[in-house]
């Protein structure tokens, strides 16, 4: 825990920015049907104004969490939180589509390069073990309670009027821009701005993610003509292979490729991108389930989600003893587990099911999230040197952004592809019940990561031992 008021301080500020990263994002995802009334939005431009959000956060993260390493933590946070704080009120002023759009792609892009920052100063700032650890399972369990809490905030501000989901998010990240301008230092010994900056790389790099993520985004919509979905992945790969090229070459590289030689940073990355593809796409499905298929409204299914927050509890005191006593590795794999149960539960879902009947899946999402999206984190930034925390942060933050976008695309395709033709509520049905085999399958191969990343553990604990004897 941290050891005295300022620690604290700083803790809850940089939780506080992540808070609000998570609330934005929830807020409108509840509002976007009155934001289409009102503006009266085509289909394709609303999906758009989710869409640019992730092509900002998504395609920038990378160069965001080395901005941070190279150019200064704090300066880095403090700019992108200002940054964020103007285009989300410019949103909330929103007369036309296509301001939403810009506003919402500058938001994502002012995340990618404040989550990383934030991420880092936990790093940096908290000794490595037990007061670090503790630290990034609050901020972890906030970024997720965040998200939880927005769906039934933004229920309740949409009702106001759908601007305040935009006029929000100002006043929350003004609170946290005074509060950190005293609170936030930059961690001793660093001198921001000292090193070289690697132009192409950045270039290269920035275009990949931006390419793969709309790649991602157009896979729901492949029906309409694969073409455009393909040449994204084809751009997004070449430049990925330029941007390789680029690292392998340069004095200064962006990117530090020996990085990825890591293996618990490799499986975390991965498992982050099931998790949280899982998860947006379960969350997807039974909004369309309790509202399409049930006449729910956007506050009542925000509160059926409220239970799926209890990691906002758990992972700030059950997860820090479970970690302590048996390690990030089993914890990971009891959480994924939970999560394996929960949709496996839900695919018996019926048009008749009460409220009950749903809650056992409710609270074991909880617990996944409690058990898996702190440790994970823990384990994408343990071992990492200082000066390439940044890097990390960006890393496990670009794995969470892509898997999310990749879930809601899958289970999407899935469900369009299910329905076909087919209308009524029991063809509905039973296309979200084959879509809920994505979110599954994915916490499925988390899961089998995770075991791969026990016996390597427990093979390397052991060898030593052996080669003694």
């Amino acid at each position: 825990m941290p050891t005295s008021a300022r620690s604290w301080g700083v803790l809850i500020v940089l939780c506080g920015a992540i808070f609000l990263e998570g609330i934005d994002v929830a807020m409108l995802n509840i509002a976007l049907p009155s934001i289409r009334a009102d503006l009266g939005l085509s289909t394709g431009m609303l999906s758009g104004v989710v869409s640019a959000y992730v092509l900002g956060y998504g395609g920038f993260m990378l160069l965001g969490g080395r901005a941070a390493d190279l150019l200064g933590r704090r300066r880095m946070f403090l700019l992108w939180l200002t940054v964020f704080l103007v285009f989300s009120g410019l949103g909330g002023f929103a007369q036309d589509g296509w301001v939403l759009l810009v506003a919402r792609f500058v938001t994502g892009v002012a995340a990618a390069f404040m989550t990383p920052a934030g991420l880092s100063l936990i790093t940096t700032n908290f000794p490595e073990g037990r007061q670090r650890n503790q630290a990034l399972l609050i901020y972890a369990g906030t970024a997720a309670g965040g998200f939880a809490l927005g769906l039934v905030i933004g229920g309740l501000l949409t009702a106001f009027g759908w601007r305040w989901v935009f006029f929000a998010p100002v006043l929350l990240a003004l609170v946290i821009l005074l509060a950190a301008i005293p609170l936030l230092k930059e961690p001793v010994g660093e001198r921001p701005g000292a090193r070289s900056f690697d132009v192409a790389g950045a270039v290269s790099i920035t275009g990949a993610m931006m390419l793969l993520v709309y790649g991602v985004v157009r896979l729901e919509h492949v029906s309409d003509g694969p073409l455009l979905t393909v040449t994204a992945f084809a751009g997004g790969l070449a430049l990925l292979a330029a941007f390789v090229a680029i690292e392998r070459r340069t004095a200064h590289p962006l990117v530090r490729l020996g990085i990825l030689r890591s293996g618990p940073l490799v499986r975390a990355n991965l498992m982050a991108a099931l998790l949280t593809a899982s998860f947006f796409g379960f969350q997807f499905l039974l909004t369309l389930y309790l509202q399409e298929l049930r006449g729910w409204s956007a506050i009542q299914t925000g509160l059926a989600l409220l239970a799926a927050a209890a990691d906002v509890v758990l992972a700030p005191t059950l997860t820090p003893w479970l970690v302590n006593r048996y390690g990030n590795a089993k914890v990971v794999l009891g959480g994924l587990l939970s999560g394996l149960l929960a949709y496996a539960l839900f695919l018996g879902v019926g048009l008749d099911w009460t409220y009950a009947a749903m809650l056992p899946s409710m609270l074991l999402i909880g617990l996944m999230f409690a058990f898996v999206y702190g440790p994970l984190t823990i384990a994408a930034t343990d071992g990492i040197a200082a000066h390439e925390q940044g890097l990390a942060g960006g890393m496990i933050n670009t794995s969470f952004q892509f898997g999310a976008a990749l879930g809601l695309s899958m289970v999407t395709a899935v469900n369009v592809a299910a329905l076909g033709a087919a209308t009524g509520a029991e063809a509905g049905l039973s296309a979200i019940r084959m879509a809920l085999l994505v979110p599954a399958t994915a916490t499925l191969l988390a899961a089998i990561i995770a075991i791969v990343g026990l016996r390597a553990r427990t093979r390397a604990s052991t060898e030593p031992a052996l080669s003694t004897t």
